[in-house]
């Protein structure tokens, strides 16, 4: 509307909401203006029209009621029919709408065309807008032409009330994507973040169920095929009296225990290249030379291992049991096998062979704080050794 009063147009003369449409990306665009000549005066009417015409007169200043209206309007008569509009907008229903409901058409015509005090105009509820907005109205229902404030200066108070704006609503619709689009892509780098954290966490404890060799197999789905091992070296310890100790102690009591004790255990080993194939009750098995192989380094890895885990026990506390010091039986044999991954849902990592069977038997009856070697390995460590 500033631009239209400020080119040879000059104004309107018909603006009311049927003349404001709405195009494919929800910018308002102004129509049936101009060209007053082929239009003709909206003042020629007929009988079948009556009302049609009467109609339209609502968004008619009040000035233009009285008189003949130019056939191209008046600038301030454009600023009064905008502020029929702005009602519209507030109260999403036609102008007097309230009044229409207890007063004719033609009656409410006449009111506007009077000079009342204060002069006739559309209710509009005190919740509609805000005080700003609503002074901004009652300045563009000025009865004095005069008084009314042109589209420059609403555009301006507009700006200042917070309602201007400068781009048009599909922009801000495609402005507030790029926003959701932006925060989805920071959610989505944070949820990854997590999503990587816990896998690196299932990652790491898979590496402590199976060989990295093993686990990283898996991971890539590969099937782990059985392999053979020409000589690797096995040891197998328990506990002496594990027995007795148990039954004079509560459950709690018995696994507070031997994860201390295990605790110790698997940090020593982690000096030696030596995998900790698994622990059962009190027993705790390790192996040497495998997955990945080490040579004839094996049997010396063992037995300096063994040698290690026996010291540490002098210096280990039983918490329910201070007194109590524990005694190892060791066994180890050095020997051929077969490993592999048995089972799908737990997965384990399992040595096949007489050599398994051989290193638990030297286990089994040995001596307590003696390391039972079989001639073999004892014959792989001097053979290193020297």
């Amino acid at each position: 509307m500033a631009f239209i009063h400020s080119s040879p147009i000059h104004s309107h003369g018909r603006l009311r909401s049927s003349n404001c449409v709405i195009d494919s990306r929800f910018v308002l665009k102004i129509t049936d203006f101009g060209l007053p000549t082929l239009y003709g005066s909206d003042d020629t009417i007929d009988d079948s029209n009556t009302y049609v015409h009467n109609k339209k007169l609502l968004w008619r200043a009040p000035e233009h009621l009285r008189q003949p209206i130019p056939m191209n309007g008046s600038q301030p008569g454009d600023v009064y029919s905008f502020a029929i509009v702005l009602v519209e907008i507030m109260t999403r229903e036609g102008p007097y709408e309230t009044e229409l409901a207890f007063m004719e058409l033609e009656n409410i015509i006449d009111e506007v065309k009077k000079c009342g005090s204060p002069p006739f105009r559309p209710k509009l509820p005190d919740t509609a807008c805000s005080p700003g907005l609503r002074s901004l109205m009652n300045c563009c229902f000025e009865e004095n032409p005069a008084l009314r404030p042109d589209f420059v200066s609403i555009r301006k108070e507009c700006n200042k009330l917070g309602i201007g704006r400068h781009t048009n609503i599909l922009d801000n619709l495609l402005n507030r994507m790029e926003q959701y689009a932006n925060n989805l892509e920071s959610l989505i780098a944070e949820r990854t973040q997590l999503l990587l954290q816990e896998q690196k966490k299932t990652e790491q404890l898979l590496l402590q169920i199976l060989p990295s060799s093993i686990a990283d197999q898996l991971k890539r789905g590969k099937s782990v095929q059985p392999e053979t091992y020409d000589c690797v070296t096995i040891f197998f310890s328990d506990i002496v009296g594990f027995t007795t100790l148990s039954s004079e102690s509560t459950p709690l009591e018995v696994v507070a225990m031997l994860n201390d004790l295990y605790t110790c255990f698997d940090s020593i080993i982690e000096g030696f290249d030596v995998y900790k194939v698994e622990t059962i009750g009190d027993a705790y098995m390790v192996v040497s030379g495998l997955p990945v192989r080490n040579g004839s380094h094996h049997a010396r890895e063992i037995a300096r291992m063994a040698l290690k885990l026996l010291d540490s026990l002098s210096r280990f506390k039983v918490r329910h049991s201070p007194d109590t010091i524990l005694r190892l039986r060791c066994g180890i044999h050095s020997g051929s096998c077969v490993a592999g991954v048995v089972g799908l849902k737990m997965p384990r990592y399992c040595l096949f062979g007489d050599t398994v069977n051989t290193a638990s038997r030297m286990e089994t009856f040995g001596e307590r704080t003696y390391l039972a070697l079989h001639g073999i390995t004892f014959i792989i460590t001097n053979n290193n050794n020297n």
